[in-house]
């Protein structure tokens, strides 16, 4: 299972947001190119960028920062927020990302993603957050009538190749990842799973490993980290043991 350190951008900066809270925001870091370059020097070989100004606005707003981590990264990068256009995805692509994170607009638009799959097979991934079991998205400002179940279900079928699975009360809030809604939903589904949303300690890891029989490839983990609850070293060692 693949650990993967989140920098979430928002102005600029490194951030990180409460329950997608734009209201409850931590400012980590003046310089996402020098967080990244720490998670990297740490062991990650997978990293998950995140425009917060772009997931409320529609549209990418920290684009030249983006763009000079992924130029710099010599690890595969995923990249979401505000990717609502073909262009969008292609610049972003174009530039180095190595999957685009698909969200509001895989709501919205089934065309959309369905054309997106079609022209990138295996780079478009879906942003799945759910607050009460319901789909939200806007930055997960706004919640859906639609379940994350059934999101996760439709966007498969449209093409995605990967979901990525939070559970929004959990998200920052460091009291571990929702095994049950997140086992629920990778046993739903035949594409893989990527789990994120309230890791806070080594224990939360080792929790979530048995999973991986059921779908769940890899873990996004930010405010732990950040905060110093878990060492990302540590982390990926204890996959390692787990595989070994």
């Amino acid at each position: 299972m693949l650990i993967i350190p989140a920098i979430d951008i928002r102005g600029g900066k490194c951030v990180r947001l409460l329950q997608g809270d734009y209201g409850k925001e931590t400012l980590y870091g003046e310089d996402p190119e020098e967080m990244a370059r720490r998670w990297i020097s740490e062991g990650a070989v997978f990293l998950h960028l995140v425009d917060l100004d772009g997931a409320r606005e529609g549209a990418p707003r920290n684009r030249e920062v983006i763009a000079r981590i992924l130029k710099s990264a010599p690890i595969p990068v995923q990249v979401g927020g505000g990717i609502r256009s073909l262009p969008d995805i292609e610049g972003y692509l174009s530039s180095g990302a190595g999957r685009v994170i698909l969200g509001t607009a895989a709501y919205a638009d089934p065309g959309f993603l369905a054309e997106a799959c079609r022209r990138w097979p295996g780079q478009i991934a879906v942003d799945i957050a759910a607050r009460g079991g319901k789909a939200a998205v806007s930055g997960w400002t706004r919640e859906t009538a639609m379940s994350g179940l059934e999101l996760a279900r439709r966007c498969e079928s449209l093409g995605a190749s990967w979901v990525v699975y939070t559970d929004i009360l959990r998200d920052g809030a460091r009291q571990g990842i929702s095994l049950e809604s997140t086992r629920l939903l990778a046993r739903s589904l035949h594409i893989p799973v990527i789990a994120s949303g309230g890791v806070s300690t080594l224990a939360d890891i080792a929790a979530l490993l048995p999973l991986e029989g059921d779908g769940v490839r890899a873990v996004i983990v930010g405010r732990a980290l950040y905060a110093g609850t878990l060492d990302l070293r540590e982390a990926i060692s204890l996959t390692k043991k787990e595989q070994g």
